[in-house]
């Protein structure tokens, strides 16, 4: 693409006085708005999108998705406004395609045009995994955090291990698959534990220790490259900034926000232990992992793992654990206020997920009622 999506912080924005920066990139599918199909029209959405929505757009690894990144942003007003102008107009985009733009975590019907875009990294991706290249289309929420020092961002991964179900646990937004209801509220989840570079990220002792092993797996062919990092966070290969890449990308713009305001504080918040010397738990990588299949079978609507101080707690209750350890970093940010008034709502309203099993169970398991809800819940804003 001749116009790169900006995230990078100006050296203005990443005084150490100012909040860290924030960004965030949301993937959409294009749906049909008659059977509820993905279809493979994005090179269409993309060039019917206006220059500055252009410009902040991706082509994503499947035909029937849109991916659209925010600016740089200090606030949390500024992120909102960016994230609603950039949603319009990629629905507005889709419309002239005959699709729908849905945020929604995982293909919920079907997928018939399974082949990657014409780009030599995807169809190189297609000849080394097979099958699992193939899959229907998953949809992410992706944070970014500025911090331009990379020894600080490879600890602050280690430090952000026990939290990030949590995180996972807020976003689920994919419950449905071929039709049906799953059983797991993040089906997205599920889907991308195929992938031999996707999970939770290993513990590193350096940055270079960071180097070396991400050097092994694509020497060992288990990625292509370092690109092909996509654990839950890492230190950006692009950007100065921590990449959180756990969630399913949200239905509405305030649930996405909501995540950006806790992410940046998780961040803000590690990066201060690490600077006063506090370790981080070397925990067990099958706990880690089986604290994130948890995450992203129940969502918040029962028990999840407590990696801090071990068995299974409500979900609540831990979310409740993670703002209290943020706190602090959220006041800085001047975002406390949103975010309780953001998860009263989401305990009230509940998940993505659960909103959508709401509906499926009072129209008798309409997809197309869901479908229809999510669509506009995607703009509204």
């Amino acid at each position: 693409m001749t116009n790169r999506p900006t995230l990078a912080p100006t050296a203005a924005a990443v005084h150490p006085a100012a909040p860290p920066t924030v960004g965030v990139e949301e993937e959409f599918l294009l749906l049909d708005p008659a059977t509820g199909g993905s279809l493979p029209v994005a090179d269409r959405v993309l060039a019917a999108l206006p220059g500055p929505a252009r410009r902040q757009s991706r082509q994503e690894f499947r035909h029937s998705m849109v991916e659209m990144v925010t600016p740089v942003c200090t606030d949390l007003g500024e992120l909102r406004d960016h994230l609603v102008a950039l949603r319009r107009s990629a629905a507005d985009a889709a419309r002239t395609a005959g699709a729908n733009l849905v945020a929604v975590g995982a293909t919920p019907v079907r997928e018939p045009h399974r082949t990657v875009p014409d780009e030599p990294r995807y169809h190189a991706m297609s000849r080394r995994f097979g099958p699992v290249a193939h899959d229907p289309a998953v949809c992410g929420c992706h944070v970014h955090v500025g911090l331009p020092d990379r020894e600080l961002a490879v600890q602050v991964c280690n430090h952000l291990r026990p939290w990030l179900p949590i995180v996972q646990a807020i976003t689920v937004n994919s419950p449905l698959h071929d039709g049906y209801d799953t059983g797991h509220a993040s089906w997205r989840s599920m889907q991308l534990e195929r992938w031999p570079s996707i999970g939770p990220t290993p513990y590193f002792t350096s940055a270079a220790d960071y180097d070396a092993t991400v050097a092994a797996l694509v020497d060992a062919g288990i990625m292509l490259d370092s690109a092909m990092v996509y654990w839950y966070a890492r230190p950006s290969t692009t950007y100065p900034t921590v990449e959180i890449r756990v969630g399913d990308v949200c239905p509405l713009v305030d649930d996405t926000v909501l995540v950006a305001a806790l992410v940046r504080a998780l961040v803000a918040t590690t990066a201060d232990d690490v600077r006063a010397g506090v370790a981080a738990p070397r925990l067990r990588g099958c706990l880690v992992a089986a604290a994130h299949w948890r995450a992203a079978h129940h969502g918040l609507d029962g028990d999840l793992i407590d990696l801090r101080a071990g068995g299974a707690r409500p979900a609540w209750h831990l979310v409740e654990e993670l703002v209290a350890a943020v706190t602090p970093a959220l006041v800085r940010h001047d975002d406390l206020a949103y975010v309780l008034e953001q998860l009263a709502r989401l305990r009230r309203d509940g998940t993505g997920a659960a909103r959508q099993r709401r509906i499926m169970a009072a129209t008798g398991g309409d997809v197309r009622a869901v479908l229809d809800h999510l669509t506009a819940q995607t703009v509204d804003c």
